[in-house]
């Protein structure tokens, strides 16, 4: 078949294949999964509307030949990665029933200890990665994950499932694009069930095919019968041994139909006409692999029947089981959301005389700690050859290769999507923001993904990826590559948030963040990029996260500051010193999570508090600390906590503008005076 007939395939595609067919027994066991996910989604839709399963669940009754056929030319260690509608693929990749209604109904013993529920299934020990409320994003963590297939180099391959309308979201061309022009082991298997929620996939999707856009990206494209367990077998191996011989990503589009609704909660006005429901009712999927069970002489109608009864008395065996587990209390939930912390190094190195830029300092974290591991890499926008905007990975393409350090073309979804996929497969992903304000395109991954994980698959997972990029203003680069993001991430339940001021700190917190098993944001600033060298230990290093340091020690005044502005408060506070107020400056470091007892314990013996940052005062970080010293020190404030911030404005373009936007030295000081009573 020509690429431009794939284009505009409307047929589902019948030719031979390069594949042994099933025999009889092959076909019954299959048939057997089959029952066994009509069953559980019928029971399952039972338990909900008896309320004993709540929030919601997304029944597949209607599409079990692609899960079981697709799981069936899959290896114990292959991944795949389902969406919303994905019990069935759990099932058919072997994932234990109990455990399964355990879980859609909340309990401790479910795969996700009642954390998850139906739209995160997973079973992390059979390299099922997650089911995913978010539409079309697991199209993006199965690129990643086939990203850390191919590093591994041990020939494991991938299916990603989604359905027709994640084809519209943008991470399915970014990802498809990334996996084609990378060559990786994955197939991404389009369920096309003919609607989104309620709007006909012929009024959503352009050019009426999904495996038509193949052809855009260079990589084969089929229309199969979803319907039909032997054609997605048939094809799925086809895919799945190409892709294991490096010829990289296959798109199939398999044609179903959801029977019911889109889910089990949903009670929407009838959208689908009655025929079409009855027409495509008569396609029964287990219907037709019974007709064929039978044709091949493996089964007879007597001992389909009692397969029928045996699987059915399991799938009542798991209702029994899930109402004996208990629920799961608090401490389970608190425990699930960030990975633990390493211990902290009995003792840092001395800063020697040897002396880096911050940018250099980085650089160095990069190169040791990519040489100490090789799941380490780097990905982003321009970090081979040029070595990134700044420099920060300079010498790494030389020195580990284009497999470890991956330049990427502009697709900031795309490297979000693979750092954080290939890190919950094994991996330790560094992810370069050019900018950091183009993280508001990674958005998704990094917050509902990345995030989020560990605590929905009930505490079990490591995301050890590491977010970094510069930010801040300063160099006259204007409202759209200047700004200061860091509260919003460290609103966010699951990320851990850090920004050194200094070279030493660099250096020390990239490591850390590195070997961390937490998703981490790591924030550079630019006018630090540009900093003087100051003195770093050679050897490799680990700075605790969660410990402020005191860059001054005074009794008058704690002023807390961040990044840039750590280096201007020391400026104020030197010339303070003449004036007779003694200043005591404090870098948190890591600003989630946040070091409180440094910063307490400092304002119990100054009085007072300024807290300086260079983001937005409305809202802002210094909101956070502000308050937090209101609730522990109260009673030792001679002053409320007073915050110095830049206004509620975009940056501006113009020089002088941007001077009077971002707090100064001179300003800080007269904030300090003006706690102090010397205004």
């Amino acid at each position: 078949m020509t690429a431009s007939a794939r284009a505009v395939q409307k047929e589902p595609t019948k030719r031979p294949r390069n594949v042994p067919p099933l025999d009889g027994d092959s076909m019954a066991r299959l048939l057997r999964t089959m029952m066994v996910i009509r069953v559980f989604e019928d029971r399952a839709r039972d338990l909900f509307r008896e309320g004993v399963i709540k929030g919601t669940a997304h029944s597949a009754v209607g599409q079990e030949a692609i899960a079981v056929g697709a799981c069936a030319a899959l290896k114990h260690d292959d991944f795949i990665v389902s969406h919303h509608r994905g019990h069935g693929h759990c099932i058919a990749k072997g994932a234990s029933i109990n455990r399964m209604m355990a879980e859609l109904m909340g309990r401790v013993d479910g795969h996700c200890r009642g954390l998850g529920g139906s739209m995160h299934i997973a079973d992390l020990d059979l390299n099922v990665l997650g089911a995913n409320g978010i539409v079309g994003a697991g199209i993006g963590l199965g690129t990643g994950a086939a990203l850390a297939a191919k590093q591994r180099g041990k020939g494991d391959a991938g299916i990603v499932f989604f359905g027709d309308g994640a084809s519209n979201e943008g991470i399915f061309h970014e990802a498809i694009n990334l996996a084609a022009i990378w060559r990786l082991p994955v197939v991404f298997l389009c369920e096309n069930n003919q609607y989104g929620l309620s709007m006909p996939m012929k009024n959503a999707t352009a050019g009426g095919s999904v495996a038509g856009r193949a052809t855009a990206y260079g990589i084969p494209g089929e229309l199969i019968d979803g319907n039909d367990i032997e054609a997605v077998y048939e094809a799925v191996s086809e895919a799945v041994a190409r892709a294991r011989q490096g010829e990289g990503p296959t798109l199939i589009e398999a044609l179903t139909y959801r029977w019911g609704d889109h889910s089990m909660r949903a009670n929407l006005p009838r959208y689908r006409p009655e025929a079409e429901e009855l027409d495509w009712k008569a396609r029964d999927p287990i219907e037709r692999c019974k007709g064929r069970v039978k044709d091949l002489k493996a089964l007879s109608d007597e001992a389909i029947e009692e397969l029928f009864g045996e699987v059915t008395s399991e799938v009542e065996a798991t209702i029994d089981f899930a109402k004996a587990s208990p629920v799961p209390d608090f401490k389970v939930m608190l425990d699930a959301v960030t990975a633990p912390m390493r211990p902290a190094p009995a003792k840092l190195p001395a800063p020697g005389t040897r002396e880096l830029t911050y940018a250099q300092a980085l650089n160095e974290a990069l190169h040791q700690e990519m040489t100490r591991d090789p799941t380490v890499f780097m990905i982003g926008e321009d970090i081979g050859k040029v070595g990134g905007l700044f420099k920060v990975s300079n010498g790494l393409l030389d020195k580990f290769g284009s497999n470890r350090v991956i330049d990427t073309p502009i697709s900031e979804m795309g490297i979000a999507s693979a750092a954080v996929g290939a890190s919950i497969s094994g991996m330790r992903g560094i992810a370069e923001v050019q900018f950091f304000d183009f993280v508001t395109l990674m958005m998704d991954m990094i917050v509902n993904q990345a995030a989020k994980f560990r605590f929905m698959l009930g505490g079990k997972p490591r995301v050890p990826v590491v977010i970094r990029g510069p930010q801040g203003g300063g160099i006259r680069l204007a409202a759209q590559h200047s700004q200061s993001l860091e509260a919003w991430f460290a609103h966010v339940p699951g990320l851990i948030v850090i920004a050194p001021s200094t070279p030493y700190d660099a250096k020390g917190l990239l490591t850390a963040a590195i070997r961390n098993d937490n998703p981490v944001i790591f924030l550079e600033h630019k006018l630090l990029y540009l900093g003087k060298a100051e003195a770093v230990p050679e050897e490799p290093y680990e700075i605790p996260i969660g410990k402020a340091d005191i860059k001054r020690v005074g009794k008058d005044v704690t002023v807390v500051a961040t990044l840039a502005m750590v280096g201007l408060t020391l400026m104020a506070a030197e010339r303070l010193a003449k004036e007779g107020i003694d200043v005591e400056v404090i870098d948190p470091r890591t600003l989630k999570p946040l070091d409180m007892d440094t910063i307490i314990a400092s304002v119990r013996k100054t009085n007072r508090c300024l807290v300086v940052h260079e983001a937005w005062k409305t809202h802002g970080f210094g909101a956070e600390i502000s308050a937090r010293i209101m609730e522990d020190a109260f009673d030792w404030l001679d002053a409320p906590v007073a915050r110095l911030a830049a206004p509620d404005l975009p940056m501006p373009y113009n020089d002088e503008l941007e001077r009077q936007v971002i707090p100064s030295h001179q300003e800080i000081g007269d904030a300090i005076r003006k706690l102090c009573g010397r205004a």
